[in-house]
């Protein structure tokens, strides 16, 4: 799971979400057996790329595949295979799963596209021409998401993450005015969920991240708002509480970041209880892997 929510004026804010993985056989025998059926009961097994479906003709392919969509989304299948996909760490072909729909109705294919984009577009080695087009690109799907549903606390969740990616592009003037849309979108994906330990962590990290800002910046947003985001790093411990309290161990950065607020308050015993947590997190997705290259305490800090 991985996220980012301030940029570097504000010494930027990661959000990510990762998630965890499930087992590759019962993806692939899924798959199958719905391939095999599809051509006989209707379903949207083309989504799966059945070399028969070559032998129609191109309108009445394309035809097939607007029908099949709509019953995919009826029956879930799509976001089966997207969830799959996204917990799995394959990024790419999830985008380009979802990327087929991005003119859907459907709240969550697209909020779920919003993520995948903006997922994408965080890889390594990335163009910057690619990753300025996908940020903006994960903002246009997750506003579109959440016009359709502004109760699906997911909608909210990545609108307020994909804002602040958009940010990094805008100036320090639009990405502290931001600022505050983003803490609002937060609570109220909280309030919506209150179990959802990845939307508690980034408002925990909006907090820390405002809790560190040095004076000198803290004086320049007073230039430009009269009253700028302010936050402390009691507020964003409390956060990051929350979220380990709603699923323990769920994210290694979260991890990371409890050992980093308590060092910040000046509480080492703890700090060091979480560093060494986060250091000891089983490396499973590229941002656990990069902590796990942090092997010592020390270059923890710094992550």
């Amino acid at each position: 799971m991985a996220i980012r929510v301030l940029s570097r004026a504000v010494s930027r804010t990661l959000l990510e979400v990762s998630a965890a993985s499930k087992g590759t056989n019962w993806y692939f025998w899924t798959a199958s057996r719905r391939a095999t059926t599809a051509l006989t009961s209707g379903r949207a097994a083309f989504l799966l790329g059945i070399p028969a479906l070559s032998c129609l003709g191109y309108e009445a392919y394309h035809w097939v595949q607007r029908s099949a969509v709509v019953c995919a989304l009826e029956k879930g299948e799509v976001l089966e295979q997207a969830d799959y996909l996204y917990s799995s760490a394959e990024t790419e072909k999830l985008y380009q799963l979802l990327l087929q729909y991005k003119d859907s109705e459907n709240v969550e294919v697209l909020w779920r596209l919003a993520r995948a984009s903006r997922d994408l577009s965080l890889m390594p080695n990335m163009e910057s021409d690619r990753k300025k087009q996908l940020t903006f690109e994960a903002f246009e799907y997750a506003k579109k998401a959440l016009e359709r549903d502004e109760k699906c606390y997911a909608a909210h969740k990545w609108y307020a993450v994909c804002l602040g990616e958009v940010g990094d592009y805008e100036g320090i003037t639009v990405k502290i005015g931001n600022s505050y849309i983003i803490r609002d979108h937060l609570e109220r994906a909280i309030e919506l969920n209150p179990k959802d330990a990845t939307s508690i962590y980034i408002l925990g990290y909006w907090c820390f991240a405002f809790a560190e800002l040095p004076w000198y910046q803290r004086k320049v947003a007073e230039l430009i708002f009269s009253s700028p985001p302010t936050a402390t790093y009691e507020e964003a411990l409390e956060f990051f509480l929350k979220a380990e309290e709603a699923d323990p161990n769920f994210y290694s950065k979260n991890l990371l970041m409890l050992g980093k607020t308590y060092m910040a308050m000046k509480d080492q015993q703890k700090a060091l209880l979480w560093l060494t947590k986060a250091k000891e997190y089983p490396a499973r997705t590229l941002e656990d892997k990069e902590l796990f290259l942090c092997r010592s305490i020390k270059k923890l800090w710094t992550c």
